[in-house]
């Protein structure tokens, strides 16, 4: 019963086609029934106008009224009706002349001079009781050059035309109906056709799933009109499945990084609860959780900003930074960390750069951390920056082992580690890249990667100057 509600489009486009129809179809009938209408009534008026004329002329040709007084079956036969009338009388006498079958009354009628041609606006109207139109016409006319005057009063009861109307009227009705049953047939199987396609692509996303995004709907046979709604569906599901696929890995993948300090806590905590400690021993496995409970906080905290990041709710306000006095900072505060390795800084930088000042020494950082962690040692960490009028560039290189090609498009993902160095010396939970992409996307800049055969791994940060529509907000994380 579905196919037939009237929520279907198939049958509220075959009812709108088929009332289409029935007004076209309806307003072509009502105009060629007026217009044979107009026709026969014309008719009928000429046959009567033509007919008193020629009773005009006969008078005209006797020499006086006796002639046809005596010969009166003459004039009742001629050029009429059965139904029609025929009244001849002197003025002011009784008809010597009357032929009214019906026995209608005349209207009241001013006669038509004898000098006067009869036109249609001659012409009276009437109706007999059973409501057939009658065309009345009275009219003077000379009986040869002295023979006096004979008024003529005659109808034309349109009797045919009414039989001819009636059965057109008819056959108009019919036509109108069997139009409109055939046309809403018609319409609904070639709608029903035309919609397959939509049915196709309704059935084909019913077997779509989260466990069978790959399915795509067929645009290869698709009609014009529905080709682009058909690339666009599949575009959308393109994003979903890469989008489900994404979040999938990520939480497979945070469900590892949580696990481990998880696990590390609960073994810990259960080895001390199995036998009394010391308070130094317990103040150790206190600190000792309290690392955990840290490393804990620093995921959550990245996976929240990495989470709004997704969602396009942070907005960033930039200001000009110095970027000599920045990199020199950043040298200043990991030399220690980067002596332990036996690593020097280089810092060759010149210009002034605009970002958020939180998110782009965040950015930089984690650079520098990463390139500490991979950095042969005995090597140097070189810190590029320049400027000019499109924004700066910021580029950390450092000498490592060799970098294969296949992890630099991997180095941004989330919780990707090309090794399991990458946890030596200093946190990583395989988020920091990946916040450093998060940064440039929020400031509308790049992050790229690139590393030669003899092992020179080189990040590069690329910020635009700010615009004057950037929109400022100052809920943004402390990261």
């Amino acid at each position: 019963m579905k196919h037939f509600s009237l929520r279907s489009l198939t049958v509220r486009a075959t009812l709108a086609f088929a009332l289409i129809s029935c007004l076209v179809v309806s307003g072509l009938g009502l105009y060629l029934y007026s217009s044979v209408k107009q026709a026969l009534n014309m008719r009928a008026d000429y046959t009567l106008i033509g007919r008193v004329e020629h009773f005009r002329n006969l008078l005209h040709d006797l020499y006086n009224v006796r002639q046809m007084e005596a010969r009166p079956a003459i004039f009742e036969s001629m050029l009429g009706n059965e139904q029609d009338v025929r009244i001849f009388r002197r003025p002011g006498e009784p008809p010597f002349i009357k032929i009214n079958p019906d026995g209608m009354e005349p209207p009241k009628m001013v006669p038509i001079p004898v000098e006067q041609s009869l036109t249609i606006n001659s012409l009276y109207t009437g109706e007999r009781p059973d409501g057939i139109r009658v065309r009345w016409v009275t009219a003077l006319a000379d009986v040869g050059d002295n023979g006096g005057t004979v008024e003529i009063t005659a109808a034309y009861v349109m009797v045919q035309e009414e039989m001819v109307l009636a059965s057109y009227r008819r056959r108009v009705i019919e036509s109108i109906a069997l139009t409109i049953l055939l046309t809403t047939l018609l319409g609904f199987l070639l709608l029903r056709r035309g919609l397959q396609p939509l049915t196709t692509m309704s059935n084909r996303a019913a077997e779509i799933s989260p466990a069978n995004l790959s399915l795509r709907l067929p645009d290869n046979d698709a009609p014009s009109e529905l080709r682009g709604l058909v690339l666009s569906f599949n575009a959308m599901l393109d994003r979903l499945q890469t989008g489900y696929e994404h979040l999938s890995q990520f939480s497979a993948d945070l469900s590892h990084e949580i696990r481990t300090p998880i696990n590390v806590l609960m073994g810990q905590t259960q080895v001390a609860l199995g036998k009394t400690r010391t308070v130094d021993e317990y103040e150790q496995l206190l600190e000792s959780n309290l690392e955990e409970f840290r490393r804990l906080a620093h995921i959550v905290e990245n996976i929240l900003f990495l989470s709004r990041i997704d969602q396009d709710l942070t907005a960033i306000e930039r200001t000009p930074l110095v970027l000599s006095d920045e990199l020199h900072k950043i040298a200043d505060y990991f030399e220690g960390l980067a002596q332990e390795r036996e690593i020097d800084f280089e810092v060759l930088v010149s210009g002034t750069g605009y970002a958020n000042p939180v998110m782009w020494r965040r950015a930089v950082n984690n650079l520098v951390i990463n390139a500490i962690r991979h950095g042969e040692s005995g090597s140097t960490i070189r810190l590029y920056a320049q400027a000019d009028e499109r924004g700066s560039t910021v580029t950390v290189e450092n000498k490592s082992s060799a970098l294969p090609q296949g992890d630099l498009s991997h180095l941004f993902s989330r919780f990707y580690r090309g090794d399991k160095s990458r946890s030596e010396y200093t946190e990583s939970n395989g988020l920091g890249l990946a916040l450093v992409q998060a940064i440039m996307t929020i400031h509308g800049g790049s992050a790229t990667a690139s590393a030669s055969s003899e092992g020179l791994v080189r990040f590069s940060l690329w910020f635009p100057v700010a615009s004057s529509s950037e929109t400022h907000h100052k809920d943004i994380p402390q990261i």
